[in-house]
């Protein structure tokens, strides 16, 4: 299926980083949005001290502002957590899922992404969940088993494309420097697809916008963002700042 109908999203995905004094950077990326309206949908995942000033700051500019990370419950006791509730409150509109490093670092299981999927659609929040294999993964052959599994998993059976967007993050390309060939980025985001249409139907599949995420920079983001099934990218370390970001975004539009 042929990305050509979907409109390109790039998304930064902040980590444990950013302090009020990186403010300016995000008040960059709003101001240089409105040139993008239309071509390119842009969103900025940043710690959660920062989620309510960037909500305010990116209101009314169409950059898309969100949390890293949700519980699946609205509230209780849960101390350190914040609800998809908690996100849509402070001014947030989406949430990043089942990323590579929340995976590994703590343990996080397909079964709980999904509950955290599900979580978000309550809110009303956009879910940008992740999939990926490890360098040990692929080098076995498995990435199409490990992929499709996370899939199953982690996709609530409602996920549509209005409120669901998939990211694949080749788990050995993330903040080694390595990428992957164009043609490894276009088989597993047509794997990926085929996998949408065979749950969701080829229709809805046709809709989902399957993103990349692996040390996307400003000087490879135009040949990744012309792959085939490509729509877009989940952005780490180039998205704190505001000039390598829109120079991806640019690349995208």
């Amino acid at each position: 299926m042929a990305n050509v109908a979907r409109k390109k999203l790039i998304a930064g995905n902040w980590k444990m980083n950013g302090l009020a004094a990186s403010a300016p950077e995000f008040v960059r990326i709003v101001g240089a949005s409105h040139g993008l309206k239309g071509k390119v949908d842009l969103a900025v995942f940043p710690p959660f001290t920062l989620l309510t000033s960037f909500a305010t700051a990116s209101r009314g500019a169409g950059v898309l502002v969100g949390g890293q990370d949700c519980h699946d419950k609205p509230s209780g006791a849960h101390t350190g957590d914040v609800s998809a509730e908690m996100i849509a409150d402070a001014g947030g509109q989406g949430v990043i899922l089942g990323h590579s490093e929340r995976r590994a670092d703590h343990g996080e299981t397909d079964a709980e992404i999904r509950a955290k999927a599900e979580a978000a659609r309550r809110a009303g929040l956009v879910a940008i969940v992740c999939v990926g294999e490890t360098e040990a993964e692929r080098k076995a052959g498995k990435e199409r088993d490990i992929v499709g599994g996370q899939l199953a998993g982690s996709l609530p059976d409602d996920a549509a494309p209005a409120h669901v967007v998939v990211a694949y993050e080749p788990v050995w390309a993330i903040g080694t420097g390595l990428t992957p060939t164009l043609d490894q980025v276009a088989e597993m985001h047509g794997f990926i697809r085929a996998e949408l249409a065979s749950r969701f139907g080829e229709a809805a599949a046709a809709e989902f916008r399957v993103l990349y995420g692996g040390s996307v920079k400003p000087g490879n983001a135009a040949e990744i963002l012309a792959a085939v099934d490509v729509d877009g990218a989940l952005v780490g370390g180039a998205s704190l700042k505001a000039e390598d970001f829109l120079a991806i975004a640019n690349a995208a539009g």
